[in-house]
C-alpha cells in the first residue's frame, strides 16, 4: 500500500453516446467476489483474456493509476486492447455502497467511465458493470464507432468474459469454502 490519497473519480456521467452494460447473480458472498474484482494484478491469472495488469502509481484504497491489456477472441483470432486506467475502490466497509470505479486515460478508449457495482442478496452477490463513453475523438465516426463496434463488441466482449471469469472463480471458491 501507499500513503497517497485515494483517487476521487466523482459519480458516473450522464448522457454519454455509448452505453453497455454486463451483469449477473455471482453464488458467493459479496466479500469474496469483490475482492477478486478490486485484485486486478492477479486477473491474468485467473482471467485468461488478460495479458497484463500493472499498477504505474498505487493509492491507499487499493486503487491508483493501472495499466491493463486483454484480448478479445474472434474465433481462432486474438485482437490485443490496451488502456491506461485511474481506479478508485469503495470496499464493502467504507461506509459508502460497494463499487470499483475507473477512467479509462490512454488508449483507444480514453474517456470511457467504469463503474463496478455490489449488491448483496440472499442468493449471493449482483455484480454490474456499466461503461459510458462518447466514443474517440474523431470528428463524425468516433460516436458511430462506440456505438456500433467498440461498445458491443470489444467492451462487452472483454466486460462478459472478465465478469463470467471472477464470478465462476468467486463461486467455485465459495463451494469449496462451505458457503
Amino acid at each position: 500500500m501507499t500513503d497517497l490519497p485515494a483517487l476521487e473519480l466523482g459519480p458516473m456521467p450522464v448522457g454519454s453516446e455509448m452505453s453497455t452494460v454486463d451483469e449477473r447473480l455471482v453464488r458467493a458472498p459479496l466479500a469474496r467476489i469483490f475482492a477478486l474484482a478490486a485484485d486486478v494484478e492477479r486477473w491474468p491469472a485467473v482471467l485468461p483474456h488478460y495479458r497484463y495488469v500493472r499498477f504505474v502509481e498505487r493509492r491507499a484504497d487499493g486503487g491508483g493509476i493501472v495499466d491493463m491489456s486483454a484480448n478479445r477472441p474472434f474465433g481462432i483470432m486474438q485482437w490485443p486492447t490496451y488502456w491506461r486506467s485511474r481506479m478508485q475502490v469503495h470496499p464493502p466497509a467504507s461506509g459508502s455502497a460497494p463499487s470499483i470505479r475507473f477512467t479509462h486515460i490512454a488508449g483507444v478508449t480514453s474517456g470511457m467511465e467504469v463503474e463496478w457495482t455490489f449488491k448483496e442478496s440472499l442468493e449471493g452477490t449482483h455484480v454490474r458493470i456499466l461503461h459510458l463513453w462518447n466514443g474517440p475523438r474523431v470528428p463524425v465516426i468516433g460516436s458511430a464507432a462506440a456505438t456500433i463496434v467498440i461498445g458491443p463488441v470489444f467492451v462487452h466482449g472483454i466486460a462478459s468474459r472478465t465478469l463470467d471469469g471472477l464470478a465462476k472463480h468467486a463461486e467455485r471458491d465459495a463451494i469449496s469454502a462451505g458457503n
